[in-house]
């Protein structure tokens, strides 16, 4: 009889298993030679550059708080000094209103004092000029009246003449 080797697929032969082995080894030394190398080192650029973009997200993210918070403190620092502003303005404001008031109380007072002045002034003329119209009426009439006695009485002709001699040696 005759001695076949007969090939099955099932049941390998010790040959063909270290052939298949020794092409598998090199196979897997070229695979990572030239592919499972650039792979990996590809894949580890990605895996760096999704961490550096996670951790620029996470810095832009914490810049944006800060940002946001300094612009809070910077808006409550805008309230705060427009407040003041507004304040110093309405001080300044009562205090020119307060201002204008003493001045018109002062002037008002001024021109209430001269006016009171001015009006005891006339007041003191029109009665020197009445008393001066009411001594040259009371003049005139007692004059009059002198004139009206003295006619004919000789006895106060000559009283008279002796005080107007009175009065000129006098």
């Amino acid at each position: 009889m005759f001695n076949l080797v007969t090939f099955t697929p099932f049941q390998p032969t010790p040959g063909l298993a270290i052939w298949s082995l020794v092409i598998f080894l090199l196979f897997w030394f070229l695979m990572s030679k030239f592919a499972f190398k650039p792979i990996a080192q590809a894949l580890a650029k990605r895996e760096g550059d999704i961490q550096d973009a996670m951790d620029a997200a996470k810095k832009a993210r914490e810049e944006m708080v800060n940002m946001k918070s300094e612009n809070e403190k910077l808006l409550a620092q805008a309230r705060e000094e427009r407040a003041k502003i507004l304040q110093d303005a309405k001080e300044i404001k009562n205090q020119i209103i307060t201002e204008a008031r003493e001045k018109a109380k002062e002037e008002a007072s001024k021109i209430a004092t001269n006016a009171m002045h001015d009006i005891e002034n006339q007041k003191k003329a029109a009665i020197t000029e009445v008393k001066n119209e009411i001594g040259n009426m009371a003049l005139s009439i007692a004059e009059k009246v002198i004139r009206k006695e003295l006619k004919g009485n000789t006895e106060q002709e000559t009283f008279v003449n002796t005080l107007v001699k009175d009065l000129h040696l006098n």
